[in-house]
């Protein structure tokens, strides 16, 4: 990532210039998390996926030795029932030309990656396309690894490598920006309320007390 597209307007998030990339959101890989409760995770990831649907963002899904490690995790399988995985062998997720062509193909060069684990399967391939002239943004909280240091360090790697660090729900926020951008509330408010756990809950209680401000005629 270039030095002048780190602070100003445009190094927040749009819709129409984001990729998503999630990788190996596997059983095998949640069988060794630490850094992070396995459900949040879970959570997480889904709703990440949940909101890049609702904002047409272009999402890749990709597995790692599929047939060993398990299936992609039912959540991400239920948003995009229809999309088959790109099951690779390399580890680095950016060695795999298919990955790459497909992103590419979108024309598009804000990256959002998000996987597990995180010093590896996230880390390899945001390093890399940074280096290759991608803005990348890496989700920490749809990420996770076998240890919270293992976590942390990679965090740290990839910033210096010019990645930025973002969770999933600034990712909704950049993305919808301006809560006049009526299309896109409803979806992005049902994603909230099923993902953002307190912040969710908190969400329905304000529309409810909305809803019967509007019924009293207040």
């Amino acid at each position: 990532m270039s030095t002048e597209n780190k602070a100003g307007l445009d190094a927040l998030l749009t819709p129409e210039e984001s990729v998503l990339v999630l990788i190996d959101h596997q059983p095998f890989q949640f069988a060794n998390l630490n850094s992070h409760d396995p459900t949040m995770i879970v959570n997480n990831v889904v709703g990440l996926a949940k909101i890049a649907k609702v904002f047409d963002v272009p999402t890749i899904l990709t597995t790692v030795l599929e047939e060993r490690g398990g299936h992609l995790i039912q959540g991400l399988r239920d948003v995009f029932p229809e999309q088959k995985p790109i099951n690779r062998t390399f580890i680095n997720t950016w060695q795999d030309e298919r990955v790459v062509d497909a992103v590419k193909a979108t024309g598009r060069k804000k990256l959002i990656i998000a996987g597990l684990w995180t010093e590896i399967c996230l880390a390899m391939p945001a390093i890399q396309a940074a280096g290759e002239g991608f803005e990348v943004f890496a989700v920490t909280d749809a990420s996770g690894s076998a240890s919270k240091e293992a976590h942390d360090m990679a965090v740290r790697r990839m910033i210096q490598a010019g990645v930025v660090p973002i969770t999933w729900q600034a990712v909704m926020g950049e993305w919808q920006r301006d809560w006049a951008r009526e299309k896109t509330v409803p979806g992005a408010a049902e994603v909230q309320a099923q993902h953002g756990g307190a912040s969710g809950v908190a969400f329905a209680w304000e529309m409810q007390l909305l809803a019967q401000r509007a019924g009293s005629g207040a």
